[in-house]
């Protein structure tokens, strides 16, 4: 096995895997395993080479600050070599990213700035247009801009896709990827392009981004929907992305991401981010409408890990739409999974003060329910309730009923959940009991999130 000189030179020649479990038609497909770059993403190929050209090129100097728009992965990588060779670094990330990322990145020292998603390019809380006027306001600073620099798709033309036909034994058929900034999607078509034309080759493509209907009419339109997957999709087409080597552009809706994601871990193990979903989707379509045998590569873009609490979170599916609760015609149907007596969503008679306050925290709630010892609501201790345990100067070791309050509001998991919003509107938070016991609780978020969900608002 090889040993590395350092973290940088893990960077690339990442492995391939083929999926053998899903339905793939008379198709084999094949996996890039770009997750296993150090950062976690193949956006470190890029991050790496950019940063070296700067260099090379004598506009990027020790002491200097990088600045960069990212949707997250870039600045990843960017974060990984900055820290690595001694550079501040500024990232500028739509919100729309996950908790995940924004606490990966200011891990490795990287100061995040972020800005508004819901805004398109030319807007001036745009991400592109923030650090636009960030280099201009920071002196000794370089803007690395990915969605600019030829650097991004020489990366792909130099290593990724030589990698892919090597790896492949030199028998591709096709390959299906996305557009983020689009170096990789123009320097994997014009390295196939170049040396094998008869590579089918796909772009896979989020709905509401513009770039697959561009591949497939020519035309731009302009486009104010906003999807969820991360990484890939634009609303406008970058300098650098040449899309005239490509065959075909395939929209996929957020749904079908996050679904063939899910699909991949259960089916082939394999803990996705949201791009590949989008690609893998495509590439599962293409390969089941064929009526012979092809061999076809799509890109595991960055690790499922960075999405735990998004498209791999239930509650979190079904807040969105993209999942369907199931139908019990009770109070399950309003209750998130984080709010069941199975996730420690209580405090019992004996715990202490210091306790409360912990799984207060934890669950983003105000108050919880208190049980004795046979799971039997008994009371309720609140923020409240602990802040005024700090007024009186009481130690936090002390049991919760010494602060608890004895008029807990409990119902039946049977109660029809349209029962709820007049108790709701005079208590923060409402225990649920089955057969007498503890089953969990609602909170007026809960139920917010509830009737938007089910539009009867």
């Amino acid at each position: 096995m090889q040993v590395f000189a350092n973290t940088l030179a893990m960077i690339g020649r990442t492995a391939m895997v083929e999926l053998t479990r899903i339905d793939r038609g008379p198709c084999r497909l094949f996996l890039k395993l770009e997750d296993q770059n150090p950062g976690g993403s193949i956006k470190d190929r890029i991050a790496l080479n950019m940063i070296e050209t700067a260099e090379k090129a004598g506009v990027l100097k020790p002491g200097m600050t990088i600045i960069e728009a990212t949707a997250g992965n870039t600045g990843l990588g960017l974060a990984l070599v900055a820290a690595f060779k001694g550079y501040h670094l500024i990232l500028v990330i739509p919100d729309k990213m996950s908790g995940e990322k924004i606490a990966h990145l200011r891990a490795l020292g990287a100061e995040v700035v972020i800005s508004r998603s819901d805004v398109n390019k030319g807007h001036p809380e745009y991400y592109q247009d923030v650090a636009n006027r960030l280099v201009k306001e920071i002196p000794n600073s370089y803007y690395i801009d990915q969605f600019n620099n030829p650097a991004n798709p020489q990366t792909h033309e130099d290593t990724t896709a030589p990698e892919i036909w090597q790896q492949m034994d030199e028998d591709v058929d096709c390959i299906v990827y996305g557009v983020g900034s689009g170096g990789g999607a123009t320097g994997i078509a014009r390295f196939f392009r170049r040396t094998h034309p008869q590579v089918h080759l796909i772009l896979a493509d989020p709905q509401g981004s513009i770039i697959a209907d561009y591949i497939n009419t020519g035309i731009k339109h302009d486009s104010t929907d906003k999807w969820l997957v991360e990484g890939i999709g634009e609303d406008f087409i970058p300098s650098i992305c040449d899309l005239s080597p490509i065959d075909e552009g395939v929209t996929v809706t957020d749904e079908q991401s996050f679904t063939t994601a899910r699909d991949i871990l259960r089916q082939e193990g394999l803990l996705v981010g949201s791009s590949a979903g989008t690609m893998l989707y495509a590439a599962l379509q293409y390969c089941r409408r064929q009526q012979s045998p092809k061999r076809v590569v799509t890109i595991l873009c960055d690790t499922g890990n960075k999405y735990l609490s998004k498209m791999y979170n239930d509650d979190w599916m079904v807040e969105q739409g993209l999942l369907t609760k199931q139908q019990t015609n009770d109070l399950r149907e309003v209750m998130p999974t984080n709010r069941g007596k199975n996730t420690l969503n209580y405090v019992q008679a004996q715990d202490h003060l210091a306790t409360a306050w912990q799984r207060i925290k934890k669950h983003s709630v105000t108050a919880l329910p208190v049980l004795d010892a046979s799971m039997h609501v008994v009371g309720l201790i609140t923020e409240h309730d602990l802040l005024q345990a700090i007024t009186d100067g009481m130690d936090f070791h002390q049991p919760v009923t010494t602060k608890m309050r004895a008029d807990p509001v409990v119902v039946p998991l049977n109660l029809a959940p349209t029962q709820l919003l007049s108790l709701l509107q005079q208590h923060d938070v409402i225990a649920i009991t089955d057969a007498k016991q503890y089953f969990g609780m609602i909170t007026r978020s809960d139920y917010i999130s509830y009737r938007l969900r089910t539009k009867e608002h």
